[in-house]
């Protein structure tokens, strides 16, 4: 079942942070056509207006132009609400160790803030974005929950706390908390621009503006590439799971293994386009291989994903031809 067919009570009010990002974005149009409520939290440091504008004039829709660095904005911000779906954080491995700092000040003390506000404010479930990056040197493959390497980046560190973080506020404080551990989230709304835009909206820009791209590698680099909507399922089945899963960090991938170079090619196919990219270096902090055990998920949440790779991908191509043509 996917979340489309997830029933809430229509009175039940989500707090969605980072709302104005890629991911945040869609969970807050998701939650809008279930007939809930929907606030809206974000300093538009990296989310945009323009992925939330069709929203504004929704009467189940506030959006609040804050920042969770703040505890008393956040305090404010979970007044009355009865789901935090905590999406707000700095992503990009390569950013985190330029800018160490930042990202402890953002990704944990901006986290925990909300798990006290949620704590104190009498929230049911606390959802939060962790990171496959948590998984770090651990060479194994398929990766499970509870078989962690050292991690390799900044960002990766902050996801790892704030999963323990979340451990804490389960077992010290009754806080239902669930990390998900997304596995390269791809589809509408994600950004193509910059520097440290994701590598398949980029490659897509790239393509149909008539560019080079460049592959980081040598392009055998596997990832576990998972379509939008299978991330909606999962955060929003978090929100319906027993207390007893809480507490934990979960695998939130399709179960799949692409190849980078293999990922380049089908764009070019499905983009009518013959261009052989160009190959950089290796990007520092950057994991091997990545592809997700989500046994747990599936027994605890009831996470099953739609999308394999092949689906999802034709469908951002359409969103991006549509939106960048």
């Amino acid at each position: 079942m996917g979340y489309r067919e997830l029933k809430f009570d229509q009175d039940s009010v989500f707090l969605v942070t980072g709302g104005a990002g890629f991911i945040g974005s869609n969970l807050c149009e998701a939650i809008l056509e279930m007939g809930c409520r929907v606030r809206c939290l974000d300093n538009l440091s990296t989310g945009k207006m323009e992925n939330i504008q069709p929203f504004m004039d929704n009467p189940g829709f506030t959006f609040l132009k804050e920042d969770i660095r703040e505890l008393e904005t956040c305090k404010r911000a979970v007044e009355g609400v009865d789901y935090v779906l905590n999406q707000a954080a700095w992503g990009s491995v390569p950013r985190s160790i330029e800018m160490p700092l930042l990202y402890e000040e953002i990704n944990i003390r901006g986290t925990l803030n909300m798990m006290e506000a949620s704590r104190q404010g009498g929230v049911r479930k606390f959802v939060y974005a962790s990171s496959s990056s948590v998984y770090g040197d651990h060479p194994a493959l398929p990766k499970r929950e509870g078989h962690e390497g050292k991690v390799l980046s900044p960002y990766a560190l902050t996801k790892r706390v704030d999963e323990e973080y979340g451990r804490l506020y389960k077992t010290l404080y009754g806080l239902d908390t669930y990390g998900m551990r997304y596995f390269n989230v791809f589809g509408r709304r994600q950004d193509p621009d910059g520097a440290y835009a994701a590598v398949i909206p980029r490659f897509i820009r790239q393509l149909l503006k008539g560019e080079t791209p460049t592959i980081n590698g040598d392009g055998r680099q596997s990832r576990d590439f998972t379509y939008i909507d299978n991330v909606i399922e999962a955060n929003l089945k978090a929100c319906l799971a027993p207390s007893r899963a809480a507490g934990e960090a979960f695998n939130i991938g399709a179960g799949g293994r692409e190849y980078l170079i293999d990922v380049y090619h089908e764009l070019c196919r499905a983009l009518g386009k013959d261009v052989e990219p160009n190959f950089g270096p290796e990007r520092a902090g950057d994991i091997r291989d990545s592809n997700a055990d989500i046994s747990k998920a599936r027994e605890l949440l009831g996470y099953d994903p739609e999308y394999d790779f092949a689906r999802g991908i034709d469908l951002a191509i359409d969103w991006y031809r549509e939106h960048l043509i």
